[in-house]
């Protein structure tokens, strides 16, 4: 973030750690990422090719001239299977891996684990994807001596009959490794929302430089100015002061001026103060420029506000600022997560053998001072009016800062001791089930109710109905 803010872009760069069996992380300078976009597309599109490359200076010790390093990530189709070895000239290099078939015919390209040939492609299932993928990622590192780029050649042109790749510590050369993955694991992040058809974003303090430069300025004359102030410059004249180009003024010092003698100071307090009051100017305006307003560089009291209402006002070009810097994150950040997920996948984590990616995102907390009181007490009202769901009040309160790790369960811990809600829940459905489940308990073992049994009528009341069997119905006719 701190080169994204300050440079304009960030990259990040993402790989699986098989010693840890985990996804690492690992940030690039931006001056260092070298994507290649289309010439006639999209420069907000994905690019296909990305290259990291820089000088590597001359080591007398070990005897290494000046080098260019330069580590490609490569989105293309899926090829054969290759193993580590060298070529003719002793350097290591990756070769074409070939079968040996008993009936004597050619020896024939050898696939890769889990490849199937489709027509004339070849094809690939992926963890997180539902059909075959007919392309893989590919990662270089190569270096070059300096000496031997000679001509019009740049970062995606340099020649490959020169290189020298590295080798990782599994001993796998890196000279188009397959990676096993059907994505580019580099991650760029904007500062800001890049223009239409752009791919580069912008330093927050770019639109300030000039004002930065102005500062400087200022700050050396403020410093020569004080100079001049704090030893001011004096002036002797008459008869004692003949004779003598140039005096050290010391405190306590006495000086004899003869007849019609004089002494002049220069008095430079008043440019000092102009110097001082231009440079205060110049810091309010560098503050409107990059959209940070004196209280949130803490260079106003926040006391000396009328209201909060118009201290939360003058914060407005700070929120717009920080909005659009957050809506240039926010895709880069889902983009981050959901390579991570698939990194796992493809590294057949234990623990990712049977899970399926879901969308995932990252919530960013509060940048200024939340009242904790204040929103405590709306989501107080807000739930208990009805007029808000509990899940939106935790939600608000995890946001505020209040220290709620998980809201799934800070809601299932509030519902399991809400008895009156569980009673009136009770009431309306008549289920000790559904009331369990809301408390998150069990509901209590109840015996079945056995089936109620009348007593048997007596023998005279049956003789006495058998006689008249319209006696119950007298007052129904009736």
């Amino acid at each position: 973030e701190r080169k994204a803010v300050g440079l304009g872009d960030g990259v990040y760069l993402l790989y699986w750690d098989a010693t840890k069996q985990r996804a690492r992380i690992k940030t690039y300078d931006p001056g260092f990422y070298f994507p290649v976009l289309p010439e006639d597309g999209d420069g907000s599109d994905y690019p296909e090719r990305v290259h990291f490359a820089w000088e590597l200076p001359e080591d007398p010790k070990r005897g290494l001239k000046p080098r260019l390093r330069r580590i490609t990530y490569e989105l293309d189709w899926i090829q054969p299977a290759t193993a580590s070895g060298v070529d003719r000239a002793g350097r290591a290099v990756r070769a074409p891996l070939l079968t040996e078939p008993d009936d004597g015919t050619d020896p024939a390209p050898l696939l890769n684990i889990g490849d199937q040939v489709d027509g004339t492609s070849i094809a690939r299932d992926y963890p997180w994807n539902d059909r075959p993928v007919y392309r893989t990622c590919y990662l270089t590192d190569a270096t070059w001596e300096l000496g031997d780029l000679t001509g019009p050649v740049d970062v995606d042109s340099l020649p490959l009959d020169k290189a020298t790749y590295a080798t990782d510590a599994s001993g796998e050369v890196l000279d188009r490794l397959d990676l096993y993955i059907d994505f580019i694991p580099v991650v760029h992040v904007p500062n800001t929302v890049p223009p239409a058809e752009e791919h580069w974003g912008q330093s927050s303090l770019a639109k300030a430089l000039q004002v930065f430069d102005e500062l400087q300025g200022t700050d050396t004359d403020s410093s020569r100015a004080s100079a001049t102030t704090g030893s001011p410059i004096i002036g002797l004249s008459g008869k004692a002061a003949s004779g003598r180009s140039q005096l050290a003024v010391a405190p306590g010092m006495v000086f004899e001026l003869g007849e019609n003698g004089r002494m002049d100071t220069v008095d430079t307090a008043p440019q000092l103060a102009e110097l001082r009051n231009h440079r205060a100017d110049l810091s309010d305006r560098a503050a409107n420029v990059v959209r940070l307003p004196a209280v949130a560089i803490g260079t106003m009291d926040p006391s000396k506000m009328p209201s909060g209402y118009a201290l939360q006002l003058s914060l407005g070009p700070l929120d717009s600022l920080v909005s659009g810097m957050r809506l240039a994150r926010a895709h880069k950040d889902t983009l981050l997560l959901r390579f991570v997920t698939r990194l796992h996948m493809a590294g057949q984590h234990p623990d990712w053998a049977d899970v399926r990616p879901m969308p995932a995102l990252i919530a960013r907390g509060p940048y200024t001072p939340t009242d904790k009181a204040a929103v405590l007490e709306q989501v107080t009202q807000g739930v208990e009016a009805g007029v808000m769901s509990l899940e939106t009040g935790v939600r608000m309160l995890s946001e505020a800062g209040f220290p709620i790790d998980d809201i799934d369960q800070e809601i299932k811990q509030i519902e399991s001791r809400a008895f009156a809600a569980a009673k009136d829940l009770a009431d309306a459905l008549g289920n000790v089930d559904a009331v369990a489940e809301f408390l998150d308990r069990k509901a209590p073992e109840t015996e079945e109710v056995p089936a109620v049994q009348l007593p048997p009528i007596p023998a005279d009341a049956a003789e006495a109905d058998a006689a008249d069997p319209l006696q119950d119905g007298d007052d129904d006719e009736a």
